[in-house]
């Protein structure tokens, strides 16, 4: 998602690392310091991947301080390559063990020891200077390995807990990085954020039920729900490869809807609590995910036949509100 107009380059963006090429070399007792221009490497590498793969990365680093473009796309690396590990090799045990390894690489990292690979050393520097805890991003790759290992859901509770690995994380990391990690209510920030993360995951299910299905032969919609609507796998498989949806379906997506949407509203009381130069950003994650909601609705919660997006210029809409809200200093949302 980018703006029309106004948009930053790639070389105004990796103006930013110049900061980084300045960062003091990283040391641990009895091992060698990483050099401040291999760091500088890393965040550039981050950087080409954010800008390569994550269409949205543009539009979000402009409503973020300019000096945490780097950071978040050390972090987006991150989960990129987590991501892939999971769902490219085609081979669970294969997938488990590059997963095994990015937890080590995550506790060198916090360790201040040598790292591997073109975007940990970045990641390193992320963590240390905001101090991020490990434990956030082990609970993003112990999501990951999850999948390789269950995919399907029997209760609502069960796939929530699911979200607070792969979700929720990412908001706490969020505020951290964006200079929250002292403030007195931060406990409470990270509950709101859970609720804004957990909604953006569980939209996202609701949307992608037949790629899910389809791709990687997953449901995220719980079997305790699928059987109060009277929806059985066989039936759901079949709607899904016929592009046929039944009522009862249907009424299941309502309901997933109807379970998620309190989600949001809970999560809208973080926004008072942050910094007002933060505060679009984070408004934005929520319209988006309230928007993909909305485009549900309006198929009729058909997400089987078509699958229900934001158009571009609903897209843009959104973004310049944020961005209008954050040049005058306004909540637009």
């Amino acid at each position: 998602m980018r703006l029309a107009s106004g948009r930053r380059s790639k070389h105004a963006i990796r103006g930013n690392l110049s900061n980084a090429a300045k960062l003091p070399a990283m040391r641990s007792e009895n091992l060698s310091p990483v050099p401040a221009s291999s760091i500088a490497d890393s965040f550039r590498a981050c950087l080409d991947l954010a800008l390569s793969h994550y269409e949205n990365f543009s539009v979000i680093s402009r409503l973020l301080p300019r000096e945490h473009e780097a950071d978040f796309a050390a972090v987006y690396a991150f989960c990129r390559t987590a991501d892939d590990a999971a769902d490219e090799r085609g081979d669970p045990a294969i997938s488990l063990a590059e997963l095994a390894g990015m937890h080590r690489q995550v506790d060198r990292c916090a360790a201040g020891e040598p790292v591997d690979g073109p975007y940990f050393p970045a990641l390193a520097v992320v963590m240390r200077r905001h101090r991020v805890p490990a434990e956030l991003f082990h609970r993003l790759l112990a999501a990951f390995e999850r999948d390789q290992r269950q995919s399907r859901y029997e209760t609502w509770e069960d796939l929530l807990t699911y979200c607070t690995g792969s979700a929720d994380p990412v908001g706490r990391i969020v505020l951290l990085i964006t200079g929250h990690g002292d403030h007195p209510e931060l406990q409470e920030m990270f509950r709101l954020s859970d609720a804004t993360c957990t909604a953006l995951q569980l939209a996202n299910f609701w949307q992608d039920v037949a790629r899910d299905l389809l791709e990687r032969d997953r449901i995220y919609m719980p079997g305790e729900v699928m059987r109060q609507h009277g929806v059985t796998e066989p039936e759901l498989r079949k709607m899904v490869e016929t592009k046929r949806t039944s009522e009862s379906f249907r009424e299941l997506e309502e309901d997933l809807l109807s379970r998620t949407r309190p989600l949001f509203v809970r999560g809208r009381d973080l926004w008072p609590k942050v910094k007002k130069e933060v505060r679009p950003a984070i408004q934005l994650f929520t319209a988006g995910g309230e928007a993909i909601l909305r485009a549900i609705e309006g198929q009729r919660y058909d997400v089987l036949v078509r699958r229900p997006t934001l158009t571009r210029w609903g897209k843009a809409a959104l973004a310049a509100r944020a961005w209008i809200g954050l040049r005058l200093g306004v909540d637009l949302f």
